[in-house]
């Protein structure tokens, strides 16, 4: 297995769908402009509230981007 090194990024994805949705928004635009995605992890999910309901969901999102060797 070789050895990899990993960049973090911050990511807030949006939705009035879902938090699943949210997650999604937010990598596949990451990925419009970066190569060597490799995982996520969710550090926070909030939302808004109108009349009684969830109107808009956000998720916060640490990406790893794995950094291209040096070769």
């Amino acid at each position: 297995m070789s050895e990899h090194v990993y960049k973090q990024l911050e990511l807030v994805g949006s939705s009035t769908k879902s938090s699943d949705d949210a997650i999604r928004n937010a990598i596949d635009r990451a990925a419009r402009t970066m190569r060597h995605l490799a995982w996520f992890e969710v550090t926070q999910v909030r939302g808004h509230i109108e009349d009684g309901k969830i109107a808009h969901w956000q998720v916060a999102l640490k990406v790893g981007v794995r950094l291209e060797d040096s070769k």
